[in-house]
């Protein structure tokens, strides 16, 4: 498997960009480019990706196509269809997004977001964004989030035999299904079944950790990998069955700093696991 991160650079460019990723030891890293001002510079982030051999582990999308507002709605698919035309031409592992929510929120709860008619509708705006650009080399794939489908294997696996396309894939951030203190207590459970059920579907895998406070009501904080109770034992193990090039991406930091001490902690725990990073 392949550690992957992020990295900041002063004046970032494709050189620095991909050279600071190497100095890192980041085998793996989110694409970078996010607006149109960036797209001149897209050739150049691909081949200084590959001279050092870093992987793109995901393209973001990040949107609501299920919004309430047609016209965002319609916005939000053009958008993941634009950026999974670039995951596909890059060869991205794969484009991700959330499925979205029914709220006012992009990405927040509402008492619509698990009821049948969205889960109907996210089979077929997830079959509407795949189908416009048929891709080979890469998948789709919906971020599990603890409010909305996919927040299971069970729901994912049911997400993927209805929306029944080959460009439809996994994207595995256990975290965010950490949603209640059973399953906190028992991550490593939670992470065998899903790969049991998923693992060859699954194309990314995001790295953070989480822990319950102790005060009511019931409160999750996300921290960094080490700091919670994830079982990255676990988790290294299963992934270390799949595709050798399966990344594992390190998120939400602010620092470079932060980065490294989150890669150190699972650097530490590969080598002892004795799994190549």
């Amino acid at each position: 498997m392949r550690i992957g991160g992020q990295v900041f650079v002063e004046q970032q460019n494709p050189e620095n960009w991909a050279l600071a990723l190497k100095e890192a030891g980041f085998r793996a890293t989110p694409f970078p480019i996010r607006t149109e001002a960036e797209q001149k510079d897209l050739e150049d982030y691909v081949k200084q990706a590959n001279l050092y051999d870093i992987k793109i582990s995901e393209v973001g999308a990040w949107s609501n196509p299920l919004s309430r507002d047609e016209e965002q709605r319609k916005q939000a698919i053009s958008y993941c269809i634009q950026r999974l035309e670039l995951a596909e031409h890059i060869g991205a592992q794969c484009c991700v997004n959330i499925a979205g929510s029914r709220g006012l929120k992009w990405d927040g709860p509402d008492p619509d977001n698990f009821s049948t008619a969205t889960f109907d509708l996210i089979v077929e705006t997830t079959r509407e964004i795949i189908d416009a650009v048929k891709p080979e080399r890469t998948v789709y794939a919906l971020e599990m989030m603890p409010w909305i489908f996919p927040d299971s294997a069970d729901s994912y696996l049911a997400l993927i035999k209805a929306i029944d396309r080959k460009g439809f894939g996994v994207h595995f951030d256990p975290v965010n299904i950490v949603i209640s203190p059973r399953i906190y207590y028992r991550t490593g459970e939670l992470i065998r079944d899903f790969f049991s059920k998923l693992g060859p579907y699954i194309r990314n895998c995001h790295a953070k950790d989480i822990v319950l406070r102790d005060h009511l009501t019931l409160h999750f904080d996300e921290v960094l990998p080490g700091q919670g109770n994830l079982d990255y034992r676990v988790l290294l193990s299963e992934l270390n069955k799949l595709h050798p090039d399966i990344a594992l991406t390190i998120e939400h930091l602010k620092t470079n700093e932060a980065y490294q001490e989150a890669a150190g902690y699972i650097r530490g725990l590969a080598s002892e696991l004795q799994i190549a990073l």
